[in-house]
């Protein structure tokens, strides 16, 4: 039988409210958490991220501030020193902050050994110091320590259960089961769904109203604004606007952004498009947010295979989830999610993830539109096939390839990519 009620408390995990891209929110959190147990003014910090933490955060704009990067964060986090706003911690920065901020002397180490997702930190002053890690997830504090000493009423601050990452429960749906579960929602469900679509769609609408970064979704949309007159046209309108939003979100857009997995770029990628393309084809309110649960729950699904952060894109993957919820509004069952996810793997399986920056809207459009081609291939009887490249003979043997690739293929391609970033900022 299907556990309806684990799903639920995944979706309410996995779903919610950030500010900005999450991996400065992730580390200006432990820069706060840090500050908040130290209990006075620092007088100077450390900062030991991944790989990845340093890669994510290197181009993208901090909201408040003209400031990017995890130095600028962290900084950031420590002048709040207020940690109760989770991943929305920017969204009150103040001058004097910002001011702070800029004049802290924090030194920034790279650890290669830590988990993709990491992140501590420790201020010192006067013969003090306080340390406060986030690891596996972006709000997941994992160790707090007072003069090097762990504090017993540690276990309060973060989650007890363990990241989805080390879960086997994700690894058990299907297809099918996905489809279940989102025909029916619970009410809990259905209203935190409605809140990812409108919050999102408004940084969309921003980004289609402003000229925000590249402005890929503005002029993207060029033409196809109004009301679509064929699916081509909802799907290629859905793709500029999930695109806007990335463009007004990394460049540092104050408004907030329901995130999936961690992402935010992720979250308007499962709820924008949906929403247009239901609304194209007639779907009432429940239809239109049962596909937003597919796209959600998929999405969430292929990040645990690939880690939260990797050299595979997530716009990629999330984008697999919105075929797979266009092909549920277009009346597909789950061969037809499985063919459509199989096309979508061999297509875009190469796209790497090159941190967050205004080029993220880019990679946004591109996957969406392999999407809407992914779904008219499998609407119209094809499919890719065990025959081609890594692509299996079913959805759940392509997925897992993909995660081999992830994980075995691409470690390389990762450290290359660091090491090009790197070289770029000296």
């Amino acid at each position: 039988m299907l556990n309806r009620r684990r799903i639920d408390l995944l979706l309410e995990k996995e779903i919610k409210e950030a500010m900005g891209c999450t991996e400065p929110a992730a580390a200006a959190l432990a820069g706060a958490k840090a500050a908040e147990l130290f209990g006075m003014e620092p007088e100077s910090g450390v900062a030991v991220v991944s790989p990845n933490m340093m890669k994510n955060a290197m181009g993208v704009s901090i909201p408040n501030s003209s400031l990017h990067g995890i130095r600028a964060a962290v900084s950031l986090g420590i002048a709040i020193r207020d940690s109760s706003e989770g991943l929305s911690v920017l969204s009150t920065v103040t001058d004097n902050e910002r001011q702070k901020a800029m004049g802290f002397p924090l030194e920034v180490k790279i650890d290669e050994s830590a988990p993709s997702l990491y992140v501590k930190v420790t201020v010192m002053g006067n013969g003090h110091s306080a340390t406060a890690v986030i690891s596996g997830e972006h709000d997941r504090f994992t160790a707090l320590e007072l003069d090097g000493i762990k504090l017993p009423e540690a276990p309060r601050f973060f989650p007890e259960c363990r990241s989805f990452s080390e879960d086997d429960f994700l690894g058990t749906l299907t297809v099918a089961d996905v489809i279940e579960y989102s025909s029916s929602l619970s009410p809990v469900i259905a209203t935190l769904l409605k809140s990812a679509v409108e919050k999102n769609i408004a940084i969309s609408n921003a980004g289609l109203s402003e000229n925000w970064g590249l402005s890929v979704g503005k002029i993207m949309a060029d033409g196809v604004m109004g009301e679509p007159k064929t699916l081509d046209e909802a799907m290629r309108k859905a793709a500029a606007a999930a695109a806007a939003g990335s463009d007004a979100r990394m460049a540092g857009s104050a408004l907030p952004v329901m995130i999936n997995s961690g992402s935010g770029n992720q979250g308007i990628t499962v709820t924008v498009p949906v929403a247009i393309v239901a609304s194209f084809l007639g779907k009432s309110e429940s239809e239109m947010l049962s596909a937003v649960a597919i796209s959600e729950l998929v999405g969430i699904i292929l990040t645990s295979r690939k880690d939260r952060l990797s050299a595979l894109c997530g716009a990629f993957t999330a984008s697999i989830g919105t075929a797979c919820a266009y092909a549920y509004l277009l009346g597909g069952d789950a061969a037809l999610l499985d063919s459509a996810i199989n096309n979508m793997v061999g297509n875009l399986s190469g796209i790497i993830c090159d941190g967050a920056k205004d080029t993220c809207a880019l990679k946004i459009y591109s996957s969406l539109i392999a999407a809407s081609v992914s779904v008219q291939l499998a609407m119209a009887g094809k499919r890719a096939g065990g025959e081609a490249g890594i692509v299996g003979d079913d959805s759940l043997s392509s997925i897992n390839h993909l995660t081999r690739i992830s994980h075995e293929g691409m470690e390389q391609t990762n450290r290359t990519i660091l090491q090009i970033m790197l070289e770029k900022s000296r």
